[in-house]
């Protein structure tokens, strides 16, 4: 086939001075003109950059003639030759500044109408817009940029596991609806009327069944759904790196997971130190009041019970009497911090279920503060076991051990974005592990898994599964860069013993754990090695390298926050006909989202 007339010798962005005195033909969209009379400056764009196109009413009055009825996202093609710019006329801030193309043929590929934004970076467009022209969206530079880092940490992470000897291997999009995790969106099926499949909320089952299998190493780049609320860092569909080995420990996985990200990161420009620091989950929430801290600051919580029982400030005192905890965070010397600020932390912790703030101020001469009459001859002990330098502020919460946590792990991220303290701090991966095994639905007056039900207990803990399920931990844990949590994993149960006993700790009957899971009890059969694996929300990490506030940012054609497309307008009404097929039928004022079955943690 001959080469069309208009087809590129070279892209934008890669026009060099070493190219000067060379005919080249250059493809892409008009980013703006400039008529300066007998000159006529055209930028032209395509994915690699920009590069200028100067067209001289003398030397070529034909393309000077085109290039005047251009106007910007025309599609064009340039044919011409490159040459230096004067030296004034240089231009440092782009990559091909020092060369411009002077034309002999400017030719429309296709005309545009005004887009409804311009198309540049940082654009101050109203999102619901940005998402209904995502296409127009898409051609900024810094929405283009997120895409091609996806790529290539995608590249990377491939490369690494293919070389580390695990298999990319696809698992079923519609398969069975199961009990546990978030909400599934069902599949309703034409051949087999009332029965429905789901879509995956993740490969669990069937990775487990590849271990079976005798697999041994399986990674897969995965879609997976689950219908729940939406926020910044969540969608509907999204992409997991989902990944199982035989015949490992958590520790295992933890290692070679972590060579894994840090090898992918570096690829990305981005360099870590390993190993990540590992912390229980028990001193994570007594010490940071989260379950996911961030490290690039410190500010932890200290317990105070003991000492604060010894004061004569009532609201300790009743607080320890009832069972509860007396923990603080001390604001270091500099902050000045006001009285309203104060009280701004106050209410802070109100919204996080705390009865109130108490405050104290470690002066050179004493304590000042509310709480600094109350305080006597317990002063010393609190200040030492505070470590509380003189011009430091503590901030103490009494009350229960998981409402103290929830309030101080909340006021300590605020302090750190009030006092800046996260600037040039880096980056902070860590391991957070042995995670509670249950925790109690009040609502359904039941256990529920934390992880998923498949999670196998810590070996030392089995015997507390029917006697006491709150004091199970799991092997389970949890990779948090920077507070956010980017994957998530366990050891899973290889018995079909300790399995059915888990499964009766979820309240599920012989009988119904057969139902639901019989496959997978089947296959327990049959030999299973021990086995587990972790995965990871792609579109969170690569969120989190290219330094975005919302997922949104980093996938093509995203959902907003109540799982709609503006784009294609999705979800839509179908045909009657489409439902008359299926034995389904729409009621009008049908029933409103129930709480039940909201998405817990849910990773794999």
């Amino acid at each position: 086939m001959p080469q069309a007339d208009w087809q590129r010798t070279v892209w934008c962005g890669e026009v060099s001075e070493e190219m000067a005195g060379r005919n080249v033909t250059i493809n892409g969209w008009v980013q703006r003109v400039r008529d300066h009379g007998s000159l006529v400056f055209v930028d032209v764009r395509d994915r690699t950059g920009v590069v200028q196109v100067t067209c001289d009413a003398a030397r070529a009055p034909e393309a000077f003639a085109q290039a005047r009825e251009l106007r910007s996202e025309y599609v064009v093609s340039v044919r011409g030759t490159v040459r230096r710019r004067a030296p004034d006329a240089v231009n440092p801030k782009m990559k091909t500044g020092a060369v411009e193309i002077e034309p002999s043929r400017v030719l429309v590929l296709s005309a545009a109408k005004t887009p409804p934004f311009y198309i540049e970076e940082n654009v101050d467009a109203d999102e619901l817009v940005r998402l209904r022209y995502r296409y127009l969206d898409l051609r900024r530079p810094d929405m283009q940029r997120n895409l091609v880092l996806r790529h290539r940490f995608v590249k990377a992470v491939r490369d690494w596991f293919d070389a580390h000897g695990f298999y990319e291997i696809e698992t079923p999009m519609l398969t069975r609806s199961t009990p546990e995790g978030a909400r599934d969106f069902l599949v309703p099926s034409r051949l087999q009327p009332g029965s429905f499949y789901a879509l995956p909320q993740s490969p669990q089952l069937f990775k487990q069944l590849l271990m079976v299998a005798g697999l041994e190493r399986y990674v897969q780049i995965v879609r997976c759904f689950r219908d729940e609320d939406l926020r910044a860092d969540r969608q509907p569909e999204f992409t997991q790196i989902d990944v199982e080995m035989s015949f490992v420990t958590a520790e295992d996985v933890m290692t070679q997971i972590e060579d894994m990200i840090a090898t992918a990161l570096r690829a990305v420009g981005k360099d870590v130190t390993t190993p990540f620091p590992r912390l229980d989950f028990a001193t994570a929430m007594a010490r940071y009041g989260s379950d996911k801290p961030d490290l690039r600051f410190g500010l932890p919580i200290v317990d105070v019970t003991g000492i604060a029982a010894q004061t004569e400030f009532g609201v300790f005192r009743e607080a320890v009497a009832r069972g509860g905890v007396v923990r603080a965070i001390v604001v270091p010397p500099g902050a000045a911090l006001s009285r309203k600020d104060l009280d701004g932390l106050a209410e802070e912790a109100r919204s996080r279920g705390a009865k109130g703030l108490a405050w104290l101020a470690f002066e050179a001469d004493g304590l000042r503060g509310p709480v600094a009459k109350f305080v006597g001859g317990a002063a010393a002990a609190l200040q030492e076991r505070l470590e509380a330098p003189a011009g430091s502020v503590a901030v103490f919460v009494a009350d229960e051990e998981a409402v103290a946590a929830e309030a101080l792990g909340h006021l300590r991220l605020v302090l750190g974005r009030r006092l800046n303290l996260t600037k040039d701090a880096g980056d902070a991966l860590l391991w957070v592990t042995d995670f509670p095994m249950f925790e109690w639905n009040a609502h359904e007056g039941r256990w529920e898994a934390r992880h998923h039900p498949f999670t196998s207990p810590v070996e030392e803990d089995l015997p507390l599964l029917e006697t006491d399920p709150a004091r199970v931990r799991a092997q389970a844990y949890d990779l948090v860069w920077n507070g956010v949590e980017i994957g998530g994993g366990s050891i899973r149960i290889h018995r079909r013993d300790v399995q059915e006993r888990v499964f009766r700790c979820l309240g599920f009957t012989k009988e119904e754990a057969q139902a639901k899971f019989g496959f997978l009890l089947d296959a327990f059969e049959y030999g299973v090695p021990p086995h587990g694996g972790i995965a990871f929300g792609l579109d969170r990490l690569v969120m989190m390298v290219a330094g975005a506030e919302s997922i949104r940012e980093v996938i093509a054609f995203p959902k907003t926050a109540r799982g709609g497309d503006p784009l294609t307008g999705a979800p839509a009404p179908v045909d009657p006909r489409q439902l008359e097929e299926l034995g389904l039928r729409v009621e009008a004022g049908g029933p409103a989202a129930r709480a039940a079955g909201r998405g817990r943690n849910g990773t794999a």
